[in-house]
């Protein structure tokens, strides 16, 4: 009678920890798909973040041929000044010249007005200071209207050069605002990371607390029942060593799974010597 309510107490108390091992497993699944929706997710970021990479990759390489298209433009007016500059001082050369002409041209006058005898010397000197007066007066145009071609082609340069420096100003801004969206996707990526950890930690110890169960059950586990009545542990003996009784330890063999129970495995047992770890 004691046996039999040994036994009875033995089979409550393997429900109860069959009860509580479902329980447990059932945890250990809903952890588990919590796991892997939040992997998904932060596989979507990284999704997201490879993209936001790309487009800031883009940003940089049309920040730097802006950057060239200014120091080009730059350089180029640079030319132009300098070509200007040589022009005014040509131009400059060229109307002192011409006031020196008139000058001249009005002292020849004078003195055609006065020496009628020399008319005929002074006629020809005069047509020659003509002649000089109007290849100066020439030069003097064509640098003008170079210079203004020249000023007119300084202002085109110049904005473009303003709308160059726009586009570089929106550039910076943009590749600011992805800066900063990076440095928040960085921060979340940290943040799933130290969760995932502490999940894989949650998985451990409820693995952990399983097998410490099911060490547990196999130890409560009622003995097996023959033709001649419940069979002592003494009549299993080890084929090694000879060791019987308490030396013998009965657990489930994981790689011979009989059945299942819903999602649960039922695995064959097989005896273990404590003496010599020969299993059998």
């Amino acid at each position: 009678m004691d046996l039999r309510a040994k036994v009875n107490d033995l089979e409550q108390q393997l429900s109860e920890n069959k009860k509580e091992l479902t329980e447990t497993q059932n945890k250990l699944q809903n952890t588990s798909q919590a796991l892997d929706k939040e992997t998904n997710e932060l596989n979507s970021t990284k999704s997201s973040l490879d993209n936001i990479k790309a487009e800031l990759d883009v940003a940089n390489t049309n920040l730097q041929e802006k950057i060239s298209d200014i120091e080009s433009l730059e350089q180029k007016i640079s030319n132009l000044n300098t070509e200007i500059d040589g022009l005014k001082t040509n131009l400059n050369e060229a109307t002192s010249k011409l006031s020196e002409m008139e000058t001249n041209y009005q002292t020849k006058e004078s003195e055609v007005a006065g020496l009628n005898e020399k008319n005929a010397t002074l006629t020809a000197d005069l047509d020659d200071l003509k002649t000089e007066l109007n290849n100066a007066m020439s030069l003097g145009s064509e640098s003008q209207e170079k210079t203004a071609q020249l000023s007119s082609e300084i202002q085109n340069l110049k904005d473009q050069l303003e709308g160059a420096k726009t586009e570089n100003a929106n550039l910076q801004s943009q590749l600011q605002e992805l800066n900063n969206l990076l440095l928040t996707k960085d921060g979340e990526i940290q943040n799933l990371s130290g969760s995932i950890g502490e999940k894989e930690k949650l998985i451990e110890a409820q693995t952990s607390l399983i097998e410490e169960v099911e060490t547990e059950l196999s130890e409560l586990k009622p003995p097996e029942i023959g033709s001649g009545g419940f069979v002592s542990d003494e009549r299993v003996t080890c084929p090694m060593c000879g060791a019987v009784g308490h030396d013998i330890k009965q657990t489930e063999d994981k790689g011979k799974v009989l059945s299942y129970v819903g999602h649960i495995p039922m695995y064959a047992k097989k005896h273990v010597c404590k003496k010599c770890g020969y299993e059998f």
